[in-house]
């Protein structure tokens, strides 16, 4: 399934990555989900998920990316 939006934050400076993850979940619409791209694994990100009802799933790449696959919770 393609994502609602691709968000490359891997050269990105904080909170920059944070900032367009947050715009893209408030825009996307339901049954879709947003892939995030980084060099880190965002704690304070998944706070925020774990507080406003997002689930989540997180992908180590070999060339050191990770990619988190988000969605609403009760999307199915």
């Amino acid at each position: 399934m393609t994502p609602f939006r691709i968000i490359h934050g891997r050269e990105l400076e904080p909170p920059g990555p944070l900032d367009l993850t947050l715009e893209a979940l408030d825009e996307m619409p339901a049954g879709e989900h947003v892939l995030l791209l980084l060099y880190c694994s965002p704690q304070p990100l998944f706070n925020y998920l774990r507080r406003n009802g997002y689930r989540w799933n997180e992908e180590f790449r070999a060339d050191g990316t990770y990619a988190i696959r988000i969605e609403q919770a009760d999307a199915r």
